[in-house]
């Protein structure tokens, strides 16, 4: 481990030996570091904090403080984050309540400049959240999505896989998976096709996606009604049973389609 003398760093903090950490960094007790990774100067990784293996946490950032939750009484909770995964300037990472008992980031993951992620929230894996987005509690978020700057999250909310959402959305419905959403209020402009691409999904899944999407949003069929007539009628896929698997299971709602 390579550490300023200047930073503070609990005796019982688990660090591996090639982790790099530099000045004025506070590391405290029950925090584990995985190898390769680098904790830039001033930033402050807080007891319940688990960060995995070639993470970079930039200045400033503040990963596993107590949740802004007035149920919070101490528990013992965790904010935990994957492999591979950056954290930039001044980004704030909440550690769980009782009712998750952990903040989740997975890997490959980069939160910009100035993102909070509250308590409970659950990120999965290769997510881009770019500057200043704001994450209420007990959000999930899927693989793949990115997020536009300055994006505010309502609490339980849903974001599926693959999704592009425009900076500045506020966002208080669920984002099914393979969307592209913006607008003010949001709406579903159509799917993710760049990004799409981008990750090699081919002209047939695309063309199966959207005519999934043709039944939920341009049918005039209510979801429940719309689910059904895309079981009967479209063949079957991966990506058709994600998108209405997430459907199903949705508590807040999807977002509606542009008018």
């Amino acid at each position: 481990m390579q550490h300023s003398n200047l930073s503070c760093i609990h005796p019982d903090a688990k660090i591996a030996e090639n982790v790099v950490i530099g000045p004025f960094v506070t590391i405290e007790a029950d925090v584990e570091i995985g190898e390769g990774t680098i904790v830039d100067s001033g930033a402050n990784i807080l007891s319940g904090s688990r960060i995995g293996k070639n993470c970079h946490i930039h200045s400033g950032a503040v990963i596993g403080g107590e949740p802004q939750d007035l149920k919070f009484k101490g528990e013992k909770t965790y904010a935990i984050i994957g492999d591979n995964t950056t954290i930039r300037e001044f980004a704030t990472i909440n550690r769980g309540t009782a009712s998750k008992g952990k903040t989740v980031i997975g890997n490959n993951c980069l939160i910009m400049a100035y993102c909070h992620v509250a308590h409970d929230c659950i990120l999965h894996d290769n997510i881009i959240m770019s500057n200043a987005c704001q994450i209420a509690g007990e959000v999930e978020i899927d693989d793949f999505a990115v997020i536009g700057g300055g994006t505010l999250v309502h609490q339980f909310t849903h974001i599926g896989r693959h999704i592009m959402l425009q900076g500045g959305s506020h966002v208080n419905k669920d984002i099914p998976p393979y969307a592209m959403v913006g607008r003010e209020p949001i709406t579903y402009i159509g799917i993710n096709v760049v990004g799409l691409r981008r990750r090699g999904f081919t002209a047939e899944q695309l063309g199966r996606i959207q005519e999934t999407y043709r039944y939920i949003y341009f049918s005039d069929l209510n979801n429940s009604d719309a689910l059904q007539r895309i079981e009967q009628e479209t063949q079957d896929s991966p990506e058709r049973q994600i998108i209405i698997d997430f459907i199903r299971q949705s508590s807040r709602g999807i977002v509606r389609a542009v008018n």
